[in-house]
């Protein structure tokens, strides 16, 4: 049976698929499993051993094109029995609509009746989770998804790391603190600079190492945690956002003794490496994408007016992270590691 994934266009997103993939492995041990992608993800495909092959999509989020993606379609005519999508979109119903795949499962949704031909309503009571609305697409329509539900768990090949580890020149000599301060999705999901800068300053001092990762837009925040500490204590920290590749980072995260990260695509990639994690929450709930690991703090004050899945605090306050103060994230982190030290507000 060989299978062509459409995939979604996230970080996190691409980290949660993978559920759908190990999935489809339990029901069919032999299947053939293609993710047609963005060419970011393939650094998190490949790490992923249940999924043959990677196919680059080339257009960028929300980019129609029908002429590139009736192109794509016909070069993969006759190499797949069943497609599953993962987006909801319209756009990306036609590249297996135009490649003639028998069997094109996916969500209802922008009007895909016809390029859909195993359409599912979505009972989003029943499938609360977005790693459930992924798993349904690999059973038949109401079928039960069998439990324990599997995770996400990305491979790593050492030899790829001690490379990362050499190009930035990292040692392993003392615990590392990864940090994640970044998030695309907007402000209301960044905790404070200066909180960070915060659990630095006490887990240096505790004899640790601080890591900071994310994408070159998050480079002037980590540049900020740093500059926060004093002489001494700054040289601990190594600002590798923007720096890295998306594979660096993720064979890096793997090498860390703990993670605190906002509600981001790294949070979802730490706890695909199973490292011990503290989650930050502020306008977004875990209910709906929770990190999915064994050693998981999650830390939110739970206010009245969050969740509320807005890009911008729409009173300006963004009271859910900036009442959010360091102490609760480093006893979460004293709860996951130990090495206990005292903490002020």
């Amino acid at each position: 049976m060989r299978i062509l994934i459409v995939g979604p266009s996230w970080v996190g997103d691409m980290v949660m698929a993978q559920t759908l993939f190990q999935c489809l492995k339990q029901r069919h041990p032999e299947c053939a499993i293609d993710v047609l992608a963005p060419e970011w993800s393939r650094p998190i495909l490949e790490r992923m051993p249940e999924v043959r092959q990677a196919l680059s999509f080339p257009l960028g989020h929300g980019v129609l094109d029908i002429a590139t993606r009736r192109r794509i379609g016909k070069s993969l005519a006759g190499q797949y029995d069943q497609a599953i999508l993962l987006p909801n979109s319209l756009k990306s119903a036609l590249v297996p609509f135009f490649a003639g795949i028998p069997r094109r499962t996916g969500w209802r949704g922008e009007m895909r009746y016809g390029l859909l031909n195993d359409l599912r309503v979505l009972d989003k009571q029943r499938y609360p989770l977005m790693i459930e609305r992924f798993m349904a697409l690999a059973y038949e329509p109401g079928a039960e998804i069998a439990k324990p539900y599997p995770r996400p768990s990305l491979q790593i090949d050492p030899a790829s790391r001690e490379q990362a580890l050499g190009k930035f020149a990292l040692a392993l000599d003392r615990p590392v603190l990864a940090l994640c301060p970044g998030a695309e999705f907007g402000e209301a999901k960044r905790w404070p600079a200066e909180y960070y800068a915060k659990v630095a300053e006490l887990k240096i001092r505790a004899g640790w190492q601080v890591w900071i990762f994310g994408s070159k837009n998050d480079q002037p925040g980590g540049e900020e945690i740093r500059q926060r500490l004093i002489p001494g204590l700054r040289e601990e920290v190594s600002n590798l956002a923007g720096a890295t590749s998306l594979a660096e980072a993720i064979d890096l995260l793997s090498c860390s003794t703990a993670v605190v990260s906002n509600d981001s695509g790294l949070m979802h990639v730490a706890a695909a490496l199973n490292r011990p994690l503290v989650a930050v929450y502020g306008s977004t709930s875990s209910q709906f994408t929770p990190p999915l690991a064994d050693r998981v703090e999650i830390v939110r004050l739970g206010l009245e007016c969050s969740p509320c899945f807005e890009r911008t605090c729409r009173f300006g306050h963004y009271d859910c992270l900036r009442e959010l103060k360091p102490r609760a994230v480093l006893e979460a982190l004293d709860r996951l590691v130990g090495d206990p030290v005292e903490v002020g507000e």
